[in-house]
């Protein structure tokens, strides 16, 4: 691998932070805007559920989310601020469908400390200010004038230091602040602050309330006519207007999140830690408020923030959890006891604390298995590039040549029959009474010669074309009503058409144009081409669903020749390049968009966007898809039209936001298929692979395939054994809430297909699995699990106990065959050459595997002190890898012959590590707590020891993600012919729930996409005007200048953004770049291959 990286996303973060509803596309639709860290999601509630619209990238990690209504205006604006203190106003372009930035600028002081509760952003409910609390002992305004604008922010001096929460009350004459905060002694109180905009000063406020609820953490304004506040403890719930107080108490709970469900405030959600809805009901004479009411509503995700949408329909944005739109009944479930119903769940991988990538299928393609959420929302998911079809039966049926399916009728809602046809020979499969497939006959059809096409017709026939003849078959009668033969001498080679037309070539270049009608064939149009051909389409793509206006002939000449129905006129003729010829043509509206694909013999596939009308064809782009020769098919799964392209490699052609995407299908050698939907079979697949006819159904059609088992518990670290084809996987169970003796942490052993739970190992009360990891050791060909554990004790700062234990797999059960006491957490364990090298407390061990009396035992060889925690270990060969728990990366070396582990070299920057990885021998790859990436290289060629004991930083990037786990494995499968193949991938996975892949490229390639990256950056602009270069810039506590740039990073998001430009951008970057859009589409589209 080289020092030269490409980061890209695979899978898009899924945890929600923030939402909040509004009309804010138009002022008639409301609309729903989720945040997920560094992305917004813009929805449109429609009668179906929810719609999405935007989905775009924000340069920074969002901290505040709120939408408002300045005077005047009739829809809302969206107010953000980052992390990094940017700020910014976006407002919706209904013209363009495009957001807009208003306002945006940065709040960044020199001087302050940062909050320890984080960002706190309000707006007042006269639009006259946004409040900011960034800084502990400050206010921050930024005014808001009558036309919207935003003027010149001040500060405030603020005596409350720890600020909880803050709101702005309603029916105030000024805007009037109410703060939540705690003092010295941990009590915690509230007091209220007029803002004076011209003076820029706080005036005393109207209330204050002291020694609340010591859990106290929201405050929620209470809109008028009730007016007041309410604040949220963890054992009694208050509001709190003038001299007014009522009072609820409630078991404890810790409230996460909020939402209002009435205008008027008088109904809230509130969900607690474990995920439980509450209803908090103020119930009052429509002037003042009588009591408060809490009724238990049922159990969701944890939530992170609550939108209730309409009509009792609720938003669950979820951080640890999946989100989920939920509908609240009147009447519980009387299965369940619960109010709540759940209408849609939205999937979330974060946050992921361990992963690990297997090849499950044995097909050369990795699949990551993520340890996913937290305590009961935990979960394991595994993680496919491309898309799964499940098998519902299987026969052994060799030498299929092709295959369609027929309906009955042509009113028939369900395919009865299956034509499949040999090289001498066509065969009628039907199902019976009793939902089986078995051979039929259909009297009109020719049973002796091999079939080239087979459909329903118009009129209430079918139709089949063999070499020697066409035939019109009726439906009801069965019976033969027409048929056309070539001219003698001649035979028919190919076969094309439709409800109501057919087009057949005859050799020698004759192309003949029929029309079916009631009981006859009309031959309406011969031509000769000058060159033979080699396929045809006649697919309709113009306004009739029957009837089509273009056809396309692909030629023994390389080329592609539209022509005009029923003349046969050419109005198109297109070179395909090279000396393979097309075997296959398809016209395809994806999306409303008609598009021609031509399959070539060699695993390609050219695209072009055509005229309906004129046949015009243009936006010419080449993927290669196998190495094998294509057919194309198209077929329809939840009401879209997609395409199978059978070679050696199956993929599914689709159509995502106006571009083609291309997914993987996990079956191999697919020769022929046809859609086969019957009432047995509903939505099916009938496949020929090798030898078998298989009937399946296809998983959604998406670009990653995610499969979710519920565990019920979190889950800690996971490992996969080769041997005995289970997953080791260490959970934590959660401690609260149990009365009776609470469930102890546990070793799960999992089938490695099914998933399913085979054996569960106990740990003690006390003790915490902190790693697992499957190896074998020298002289013991058995491949054992290890565990490493921590005892925890209240009195203890850091775990001064723990132990490691050693399990074999027997009879699907796990057997502890060693266990070894150790004097500290075992943070990390390692397969180091037939050994075991483990991460205690602050001390590198290396222990061997030592024969004993008919057993085995661990027994310490060497180690090495020097860290603070020595929390993630990596090896290659003899050298060791450390990412301490603040002292960044340090390189050890292993000599077996004295027996000791020494320091090399270390990185002197002060980085607070949360992964590490070998890039290769010189460089190693960290991620830190501050959500930057960095690879260090060791010295080995420096002239003086001080140098070589350093390890040299040679590249930077913020990835604005909190880092768990990064492994070397690639998600994408790996063509021979494709460039992509021979680039070496790692993949990482987040707190937010991404996927992401980074890549070594080789220097010249990485030069060219720096450059790609600077002309995109001029052409595309941050949502919100966040500059992408101060975004990728490294950054943290003691590191922070808006002038450092990203140093040997590429940012693959950006660069693959390049595919969704209009084409008048991607004009703009090909200048820029002095090179073709096509050349430009090509180059990254190959990247797009690494996830």
């Amino acid at each position: 691998m080289s020092i030269w990286n490409y980061c890209v996303t695979a899978h898009k973060p899924t945890s929600v932070t923030h939402s909040c509803v509004g009309h804010f596309t138009s002022e008639t639709e409301v609309n729903l805007i989720i945040a997920k860290y560094t992305r917004i999601e813009i929805h449109k509630l429609t009668a179906e559920g929810l719609e999405p619209m935007l989905d775009v990238p924000i340069y920074g990690r969002i901290a505040t989310m709120k939408l408002f209504r300045p005077p005047g205006e009739t829809k809302d604006w969206l107010f953000l601020s980052t992390e990094r203190y940017k700020f910014c106003v976006l407002t919706y372009n209904e013209h363009t469908g495009e957001l807009e930035t208003r306002a945006h600028g940065g709040v960044q002081e020199k001087v302050g400390r940062p909050t320890d509760h984080g960002h706190i952003g309000i707006i007042s409910h006269d639009c006259s200010m946004i409040g900011l609390h960034l800084y502990d002992g400050h206010f921050k305004v930024i005014p808001i004038d009558e036309k919207g604008q935003l003027k010149e922010a001040f500060n405030i001096r603020l005596e409350e230091l720890q600020v909880i929460d803050m709101v702005f009350l309603y029916g105030t004459t000024r805007p009037t602040l109410a703060l939540l905060y705690q003092d010295q002694k941990d009590q915690r109180h509230m007091r209220t602050y007029e803002v004076l905009l011209k003076d820029k000063d706080f005036a005393e406020g109207p209330r204050s309330q002291s020694n609340l609820d010591a859990g106290a953490s929201i405050i929620i304004a209470v809109p008028m006519p009730l007016g007041g506040m309410i604040i949220v403890g963890e054992r009694t719930i208050v509001y709190l207007n003038g001299h007014v107080m009522k009072t609820i108490p409630m078991n404890y709970s810790v409230t996460k999140a909020y939402g209002r469900v009435d205008a008027d405030g008088s109904r809230y959600l509130l969900s607690d830690h474990s995920g439980m809805l509450h209803l908090l009901a103020l119930t009052h004479d429509k002037e003042r408020v009588l009591g408060l009411k809490l009724e238990a509503l049922g159990e969701t995700s944890s939530a992170s923030t609550i939108s209730y949408l309409d009509n009792g329909v609720v938003y669950i944005g979820s951080s640890t959890g999946d989100s989920q739109v939920v509908r609240l009944n009147t009447v519980e479930d009387p299965r369940t006891g619960s109010y709540v119903e759940v209408l849609d769940t939205h999937t979330n991988l974060g946050p992921i604390t361990d992963l690990c990538v297997v090849d499950l299928e044995r097909q050369g393609q990795g699949q990551v298995v993520t340890c996913s959420g937290v305590q009961k929302d935990g979960s394991l998911r595994i993680v496919r590039n491309g898309i799964g079809i499940n098998e519902q039966a299987s026969v052994e049926l060799p030498g299929i040549k092709g295959m369609w399916s027929l309906r009955e009728s042509s009113a028939a809602a369900h395919d009865t029959f299956l034509v499949v046809t040999f090289v001498s020979e066509t065969r009628v499969l039907g199902i019976n009474m009793e939902d089986e497939l078995e051979e039929t006959e259909l009297d009109g059809f020719e049973g002796e010669q091999q079939t080239l096409y087979c459909g329903n017709a118009a009129h209430d026939q079918l139709v089949q074309v063999t070499c020697g003849s066409l035939r019109l078959v009726s439906a009801s009668t069965r019976q033969l009503v027409a048929s056309w033969a070539p001219p003698s001498g001649f035979q028919i080679n190919i076969a094309a058409a439709n409800n109501t037309q057919v087009l057949l070539a005859t050799g020698g270049g004759n192309l003949v144009y029929l029309e079916i009608g009631p009981g006859s064939l009309t031959e309406v149009k011969a031509v000769q081409l000058a060159q033979e051909i080699s396929c045809l389409d006649i697919n309709p793509i113009g306004p009739q669903p029957d009837r089509a206006t273009l056809a396309v002939a692909g030629l023994w000449s390389t080329e592609a020749v539209v022509f005009s129905l029923p003349e046969l006129t050419e109005l198109t003729r297109e070179a395909l390049g090279g000396e393979v010829i097309p075997r296959s043509v398809l016209f395809c509206a994806f999306e409303a968009v008609p598009y021609l694909l031509v399959a070539m013999g060699d695993g390609h596939l050219v695209n072009f966007v055509v005229d309906a009308e004129s046949g015009k064809v243009w936006d010419r782009k080449k993927i290669s898809l196998g190495t094998q020769p294509i057919s194309l098919r198209t077929f329809r799964s939840k009401q879209t039209t997609h395409v199978f392209a059978a070679s050696d490699r199956l993929t599914v052609i689709y159509s995502s936001n106006k571009k083609l995407l291309y997914s993987n299908v996990n079956l191999r050698d697919v020769s022929h298929m046809s859609p086969f939907n019957s009432a047995s079979f509903p939505d099916s697949l009938a496949i020929s692979v090798e030898n078998n006819l298989t009937i399946g159904t296809i998983d959604e059609i998406q670009k990653l395939h995610i499969r979710t088992v519920m565990l019920g518990e979190q889950p800690r670290r996971i490992a996969h054994q080769e041997a005995s084809r289970t997953f080791g996987l260490i959970t934590l169970c959660d401690m609260e809430g149990w009365s009776e003796e609470p469930p102890c942490n546990a070793l799960r052993l999992l089938d490695s297909q099914t998933f399913e739970t085979l054996h569960r190992y106990q740990l003690d009360a006390t003790e915490v699995p902190c790693s697992v990891l499957s190896c074998t050791f020298a002289d013991d060909p058995v491949e054992y699990y290890v565990v490493g554990t921590a005892f925890m004790k209240p009195d203890e700062v850091e775990p001064n106990q723990g132990r490691i234990m050693v399990f074999s797999v027997e009879d699907q059960k796990v057997v502890l065959v060693a266990e070894k006491e150790t004097k500290g957490a075992v943070y990390n364990l390692n397969a180091f050459g037939g050994k075991l090298l483990a991460g205690i407390n602050s001390r590198i061990q290396l222990y061997r595997w030592a024969a004993r009396e008919g057993s085995h035992e661990l027994l310490p060889e060497c180690s090495h002190h020097g860290n603070i925690l020595a929390l993630y270990v990596v090896t290659r060969g003899d050298f060791i890898v450390v990412g301490d728990l603040m002292k960044s990366i340090s390189l050890l070396m292993y000599k077996p012959e004295e027996g000791v582990i020494e320091d090399r070299a270390r990185d002197f920057n002060a980085n607070w590590m949360t992964a590490v990885e070998v890039l290769d021998d010189d460089t190693y790859l960290g991620a830190e707590n501050s959500f930057n990436l960095f690879t260090v290289r060791k010295n080995s060629d420096a002239g003086t020891d001080e140098e070589r004991q350093k390890l040299e930083v040679v590249g930077e990037y913020h990835l604005g993600l909190f880092v768990n786990r990064i492994l070397h494995g690639s998600l994408g499968m790996r063509l021979p012919d494709s460039d992509a193949a021979h680039i070496p991938t790692l993949i990482y996975g987040t707190v937010e729930g991404v996927i992401g892949v980074m890549a070594s490229l080789p220097q010249d390639q990485f030069a060219i996409l720096q450059r790609l990256q600077a002309a995109l950056n001029k052409v595309v602009k941050g949502v919100g005007g966040f500059s992408h270069e101060q975004w990728r810039s490294f950054c943290n506590d003691r590191k922070q200048n808006d002038n450092l740039v990203a140093t040997n990073f590429v940012d693959g998001d950006l660069i693959e953004s390049f595919l969704d430009l209009s084409k008048p951008k991607m004009d703009e970057v090909a200048v820029h770049m002095e090179t073709s859009v096509e050349d430009l589409c090509k180059r990254v589209e190959e990247l797009t291959r690494l996830h």
